[in-house]
């Protein structure tokens, strides 16, 4: 066997690929804050909050472990809302947030400058997974002082959340606090598929609030997600028929009944409709320069169409909130523009 040089020996070192250059980069410590005990009246400890010791020494980091499709992390407890154990309004938006959507803080690197702001994240735990959005940041790099309430610095491995991603995760409240999870940033919402148009057969699909029938031969993709929802989802406002008869087809999705179209209520794209999980809930809708709070009691179909079931029109674009006469009146939009308009819209 012919021996290498040593010189060529760290050359083969330095340029192979299992050489350290070549493996993942590991978050190391930034540095190290000493502790102080906070004034009266400071560093709230709900859910569990652990307020910084007099003399201890916290280690901080700029880093986080590497992002991937299974990214390790840590799950706290954090309260979003005024008062809550989070002190301040959330870094991304300057404002609270209800305990009750599923918003999250993330580690100084994973929060990585504002960039993920406003973005969903998935995690996944207990055999369940639930989408929630970054809305604030959970600082490694400082803590013990009045900035960050007296709490010491944020572990560089975690995702801080709301009590509804607990619910979402289905932990029983009295594990509530610290979750082993894996998380990963949502995926865009691409197509899923395509599906072929049939004529509708005679005196089928109804064709009221300019409803479009299927045509026979064309083709219209289908797509089992929506656009990720934030503080500002923008959609497009389209007018839908609630009542028994109407271009609604059958009933509503949620509860298997008809509503009255003088009623505030709508019907979501498949993704945001979320398996039946917004059913009942309220959204807010913003357009026209008018707001309005409307009830999901329905969903507009975005995986299938031009069939029976589907009252002979296509699939319903994956970006649409389809509402009732109701909701058109209460945004001020002439009634001969009603239709098609673009909004956005959030959880209420």
């Amino acid at each position: 066997m012919k021996k290498l040089s040593l010189g060529a020996f760290f050359l083969v070192l330095i340029f192979s690929p299992h050489s350290l250059e070549g493996r993942p980069q590991v978050c190391k410590p930034s540095g190290k804050i000493k502790g102080k005990k906070p004034p009266p009246g400071h560093c709230v400890e709900d859910d569990d909050s652990v307020c910084c010791i007099n003399g201890k020494y916290y280690t901080t980091y700029k880093c986080s472990p590497p992002v991937s499709e299974n990214t390790k992390a840590i799950l706290n407890l954090r309260g979003f809302e005024k008062g809550g154990d989070g002190y301040l309004p959330s870094k991304c938006d300057n404002k609270y947030h209800s305990d009750d959507t599923p918003v999250v803080a993330l580690s100084t690197g994973w929060y990585n400058e504002g960039r993920r702001c406003l973005n969903n994240i998935t995690i996944s735990a207990n055999g369940q997974s639930v989408n929630a959005m970054v809305v604030d940041e959970c600082d490694s790099s400082m803590g013990c002082d009045g900035d960050h309430d007296y709490l010491p610095p944020c572990a560089n491995n975690v995702v801080d959340a709301s009590k509804a991603v607990w619910k979402a995760l289905g932990v029983p409240l009295e594990d509530w606090g610290e979750l082993d999870i894996a998380w990963s940033d949502a995926k865009s919402c691409k197509s899923s598929g395509k599906i072929k148009g049939k004529k509708p057969p005679k005196d089928q699909c109804n064709q009221g609030n300019d409803s479009e029938c299927c045509e026979q031969g064309k083709y219209y993709e289908i797509y089992k997600c929506s656009p990720k929802v934030s503080a500002r989802t923008k959609a497009v406002l389209t007018i839908n028929g609630f009542g028994k008869g109407a271009d609604g087809g059958g009933p509503s999705e949620c509860d298997g009944k008809y509503h009255s179209d003088d009623t505030p209520i709508v019907a979501l794209s498949t993704g945001w409709f979320n398996k039946r999980n917004r059913c009942f809930k309220n959204i807010i809708i913003h357009g026209n320069g008018k707001s309005v709070t409307a009830m999901v009691v329905d969903q507009c179909d975005s995986t299938r169409g031009c069939d029976k079931e589907h009252d002979y029109q296509p699939p319903c674009p994956n970006n649409i909130v389809d509402a009732s006469r109701a909701v058109w009146k209460a945004l001020g939009v002439p009634k001969k523009d009603w239709g098609e308009m673009d909004i956005h819209w959030s959880d209420a």
